[in-house]
């Protein structure tokens, strides 16, 4: 099914009350300061995030940011969600689609020369191939949980994944404690290597398929759009370079990252990737990191 079908184009048909609603959707993201929000927010969808951690990742006043928040929950595109005495943000993808739909099919009349470059991507849909997939893990160090997943990938994958992994601070090593546990589960690390982010981001790197952030500070990145539209996911999770205590104290910690990324991993090898169109298989991949997180919290 082409992209733009299958968006909830609610927005376009109520007249003047939904083209009223999408100009106020379109005012508020004309803000820079809200924008820079949304699109950080869309970097963690399906997570939520706290106000003190987008404060900081883009380094805004928490009034300023609280005016911010206010406006773009007012406009729709962004809920909140209490949890204990946490507030989480999240955009509200229903929407967005809306709005995106509104964009495309009344504002520019579903004209082909808008929408080819979109609709051209959706040619190999409704199934995806079965092998031959390009990952790439992201987190800010790729000393720890990015080389876990990839290490992950590459051995429950059976050889129907390419594993990859980078990191987006420079000059980082493997962690000696996350070596250790890759060697204890039984995965080969002498092939293992920190790398840059840059080094995928040059017009000879891999084509991905998926890419993942696999911590917080990595999504808050700002970084431009993957070639070729790949399926993107965000299983954030702690930093175990982090932890405190004695060396088996920190040992305990990566070890429990790496079930983490050991849970989530499993279930992605194992989805069904030929029956599935893309905007299945990227529910598929939100609901991994879903249904991980309520496990891990039972």
């Amino acid at each position: 099914m082409p992209v733009f079908l299958a968006l909830r184009l609610y927005f376009l048909y109520s007249g003047n009350m939904e083209q009223n609603r999408a100009a106020h959707a379109f005012a508020t993201l004309g803000h820079p300061g809200r924008l820079a929000v949304f699109r950080l927010l869309m970097r963690f969808t399906p997570r939520g995030v706290r106000p003190t951690e987008i404060a900081g990742a883009l380094g805004l006043k928490p009034n300023t940011l609280s005016h911010h928040l206010s406006d773009l929950t007012a406009s729709g595109l962004v809920q909140v969600d209490r949890q204990g005495r946490s507030l989480f943000y999240s955009v509200d993808l229903d929407t967005t689609e809306g709005l995106i739909g509104y964009l495309a099919l009344d504002v520019g009349r579903a004209r082909p020369d808008l929408l080819s470059a979109f609709l051209s991507h959706q040619k190999d849909d409704p199934v995806m191939r079965t092998t031959g997939f390009n990952v790439l893990f992201i987190c800010s160090g790729n000393s720890a949980r990015s080389i876990f997943a990839e290490a992950l990938l590459r051995d429950l994958g059976k050889g129907r994944f390419a594993a990859h992994s980078a990191g987006t601070r420079p000059g980082t090593q493997l962690n000696p404690f996350a070596l250790e546990v890759l060697a204890r589960n039984g995965h080969d690390t002498q092939t293992l290597r920190s790398k840059h982010l840059s080094e995928f981001q040059t017009p000879d790197a891999p084509k991905m398929d998926f890419v993942f952030t696999v911590c917080d500070t990595a999504a808050a990145e700002e970084c431009p759009p993957w070639p070729g539209q790949p399926i993107t996911g965000h299983w954030g999770l702690p930093d175990p370079v982090k932890a405190q205590g004695t060396d088996a104290e920190k040992a305990l910690v990566f070890a429990q990252t790496y079930g983490a990324l050991h849970r989530r991993i499993a279930a992605f090898v194992e989805l069904p990737f030929s029956t599935l169109d893309r905007m299945a298989l990227q529910a598929r991949v939100d609901h991994i990191d879903t249904d991980a997180q309520s496990a891990e919290k039972a």
